[in-house]
C-alpha cells in the first residue's frame, strides 16, 4: 500500500483527492495538512511514501515547502499538485526535487498514474513540460524570458504584484515584511528591466503568468 499524505488549503480539494485516492486501491491517505505548521507535525508523526502538496499555502509556498522537505525527508516522493498551469510553476517544482507537477483539473487516473510513478523513483511529467525542458536544455540552460531567471521569491512576488495585490497584502501572503518585499520588488525590476509595477502586470499578462 503506497501511503500518502495530502497538503493543501481548501477541504474541498482534500475531500475530492482523498476520494479519488480511495478508488485506486492500492493507496492510503494517512492524513491532511492546512498548511507548514500542519504539515510538519504529520510527517514527523506519520512517515508517507508520497506528499501531495498544493503550491499555494500560506504562509510558506509549496516551492519553499518542497525545498524543504527535500532536505529533511529525501526519501519521500513529493508531487506538486496545483491549479496553475503547467508553464507557470513546473519547471521551478521539478528543479527543486518535484517527482512530478500534476493540474488540479487533470484527470483522476493521471494523479493516480503520477503517484505510482512517484513510487518507482520516476518523473511525472506530462509532454508540454517534456518540450519545455528540452527547449531549455537547447539553450544551454539561458533562460528565454526574463522571469525565468528570477528566484522563486522574486517571481511569487511578480506574480502577487500582477495581480493587483498591495504591498501589505503581499507581505502577508508571503509571511514576510513589507521592507523585504520592496527589495524583492526592486530586484525583480532590476533584473527585467523594467521600472513600475504597471509594467510588471502588463509582461506578466502577456507571458500568461498571472489568470
Amino acid at each position: 500500500m503506497i501511503r500518502v499524505a495530502l497538503a493543501d488549503d481548501h477541504a474541498v480539494v482534500r475531500r475530492g483527492v482523498r476520494q479519488i485516492l480511495g478508488d485506486a486501491g492500492d493507496i492510503e491517505v494517512i492524513g491532511e495538512a492546512r498548511d507548514y505548521g500542519e504539515l510538519s507535525t504529520l510527517l514527523r508523526d506519520h512517515p508517507c511514501d508520497v506528499l501531495l502538496l498544493d503550491i499555494s499555502m500560506p504562509g510558506k509556498n509549496g516551492i519553499e515547502i518542497l525545498k524543504s522537505m527535500r532536505e529533511r525527508l529525501p526519501k519521500m516522493h513529493v508531487l506538486i499538485l496545483s491549479m496553475f498551469p503547467e508553464d507557470q510553476y513546473a519547471l521551478r517544482a521539478l528543479k527543486a526535487g518535484a517527482a512530478g507537477y500534476v493540474s488540479k483539473e487533470a484527470a483522476p487516473e493521471k494523479l493516480v498514474d503520477a503517484i505510482r510513478l512517484a513510487i518507482r523513483g520516476k518523473k511525472y511529467i506530462t509532454p508540454e513540460v517534456a518540450q519545455a525542458l528540452a527547449a531549455q536544455l537547447n539553450s544551454g540552460e539561458i533562460p528565454e524570458n526574463p522571469h525565468e531567471a528570477l528566484s522563486d521569491r522574486e517571481y511569487e512576488t511578480l506574480r502577487l504584484i500582477a495581480s493587483g495585490k498591495k504591498l501589505s497584502e503581499i507581505a502577508e501572503a508571503m509571511s514576510l515584511s513589507p521592507k523585504t518585499v520592496s527589495v524583492y520588488r526592486a530586484r525583480l525590476l532590476e533584473k527585467m528591466k523594467l521600472r513600475t509595477n504597471a509594467e510588471l502586470t502588463h509582461y506578466a499578462v502577456k507571458h500568461g503568468l498571472v489568470d
